[in-house]
């Protein structure tokens, strides 16, 4: 298992990535569209030395067919996915949609960033060994930017 000395799967990952989640957003404030959030995290990340996939796309298979198609924010080094929002409070459903794209996907890391009020993050994990892997989706590596 990949773990730091804490247990975290991916902890230095996720550390780097909440720094600059921070930078961004005392640097930007609250108030902007999503979109704008993730372009600023997208040109902040790779100064922190993480490799930033934008807008992966992702297939959600069941049974060997495709049933779905989504795109992941940002997904970085492609190990962590981001899921961005700019909203008044994080909702219990705002968790669930990570853990779903967790679930679907070989990534076990998930952060979910709010750039509301107050800066807020979740960090979500959904180990490979509890998922079906009938219905995995494949992630396409990540790309530098």
């Amino acid at each position: 298992m990949n773990t730091d000395g804490e247990g975290l799967k991916h902890c230095e990952i996720t550390r780097s990535i909440i720094r600059v989640f921070y930078e961004v957003y005392n640097e930007l404030g609250r108030g902007f569209l999503e979109v704008v959030y993730v372009e600023a995290l997208t040109l902040a990340l790779p100064a922190a030395e993480l490799i930033v996939d934008r807008e992966s796309p992702l297939e959600v298979r069941f049974r060997g067919h495709v049933v779905g198609r989504f795109r992941a924010d940002i997904v970085v080094n492609g190990k962590v996915l981001i899921e961005v929002k700019a909203l008044p409070r994080l909702e219990p459903v705002h968790g669930a949609q990570v853990l779903n794209y967790l679930r679907a996907t070989v990534l076990e890391v998930g952060l979910l960033l709010n750039f509301g009020p107050r800066a807020q993050f979740r960090r979500l994990r959904f180990d490979n060994s509890f998922k079906t892997h009938h219905s995995q989706v494949r992630v396409r590596p990540a790309r530098p930017i």
